[in-house]
């Protein structure tokens, strides 16, 4: 199968739950200037909007995920409490 690079790296938000190694969910991610869904598998569930990265792909619009925090909001709190 055809890994499909473009969306490695990518972040996403969960449609469907993910169930961890009992089966995939469902998510939604920006990517070739625009949105498209993915089967995603990870390795511990994943709730319904969560944030995710993409790690890997599977080929067949299947993907890898981890759930994700932008590292980047931590400084944007910081920010608005120093002003």
């Amino acid at each position: 199968m055809v890994e499909d690079e473009a969306v490695i790296g990518c972040t996403g938000e969960v449609l469907i739950g993910t169930r961890g190694s009992a089966g995939p969910g469902e998510i939604l991610v920006r990517v070739r200037g625009g949105t498209e869904t993915f089967l995603a598998w990870s390795q511990e569930p994943l709730q319904t909007g969560a944030t995710v990265l993409v790690i890997d792909s599977r080929g067949c619009r299947e993907v890898d995920v981890i759930k994700w925090a932008d590292p980047l909001d931590v400084l944007g709190d910081g920010l608005a409490d120093a002003g």
